[in-house]
């Protein structure tokens, strides 16, 4: 019987393999994006050139372009409806041609899973100093399980309409020592969007990773504590569900549910 397998690289990286396939989520490869550091793990060494990279917004330390450019070989970037010119400009035609745009409910496959685009929550511009725009996604990732990747999102009337899923891969901090509610999850508002989604298992993610350079000691606890908060509200939030809180580059394997 096929399983799925996640190993959490920091942030939001996260290395999925589904049936053969396997894809890259937001990458970040590096120790620096822009003011912020890694003040966790280190930058990763993955295990080859996925198939696939799923990029969810535009933001900076999601769509980190010199870590696309370290990537290597040729995978098919898949990035959300409207960003397909930034990444022309960004990494040229080369990566233009193997790049595919999705809107919520497009779907495209990839080796032997389908990768359909869900709504999020989120600003999807690159950033209040430029000019690029698109529309900011999740992914769901069909294959031996159904696998969420929530990109960054707030919550939303129709984060139910994902259940059921085997696997949901949930953001509950940040890079920073604030947090916007309304297009940002926490520990206990990710807890409710795994109540919602009905996943069997959830890893957090989004934390613990990136910190402004110079402000370690400024409330370490949302650096630190995301995953375990989120862990203890979702026993109350989404009983039937099984959290695993990961460290930098562990793995979790599981088999479908179904």
């Amino acid at each position: 019987m096929s399983t799925t397998s996640v190993t959490w690289w920091g942030h939001s990286t996260v290395w999925l393999s589904d049936s053969g396939t396997t894809l890259l989520t937001d990458p970040v490869l590096t120790d620096r994006v822009a003011h912020l550091r890694r003040q966790a793990g280190s930058a990763p060494e993955l295990p080859g050139v996925p198939d696939a990279v799923l990029l969810s917004h535009l933001h900076a330390d999601h769509f980190h372009v010199a870590s696309l450019r370290r990537l290597g070989g040729a995978p098919r970037l898949i990035v959300p409806r409207g960003a397909a010119g930034f990444v022309g400009r960004c990494l040229g035609e080369e990566a233009l041609s193997r790049t595919v745009e999705l809107a919520p409910g497009d779907e495209t496959s990839v080796g032997a899973v389908r990768v359909r685009a869900v709504p999020a929550a989120h600003d999807g511009s690159r950033g209040p100093w430029s000019r690029e725009r698109a529309v900011a996604i999740g992914f769901v990732v069909e294959g031996a399980a159904r696998t969420w990747f929530a990109g960054d999102t707030g919550l939303f009337d129709r984060m139910s309409d994902l259940a059921p899923l085997d696997l949901a891969l949930i953001p509950v901090g940040g890079w920073g020592p604030t947090l916007g509610a309304e297009h940002h999850l926490d520990a206990e508002a990710g807890a409710e969007a795994l109540r919602r989604a009905k996943a069997a298992w959830a890893v957090p993610v989004h934390y613990g990773t990136l910190w402004p350079i110079g402000m370690a000691r400024v409330r370490p606890h949302m650096f630190h504590d995301p995953g375990t908060e989120f862990a203890r509200f979702a026993q109350r939030s989404a009983p039937d569900s099984v959290v695993r809180v990961l460290g930098h580059g562990e793995t979790l394997t599981i088999g479908p549910t179904a």
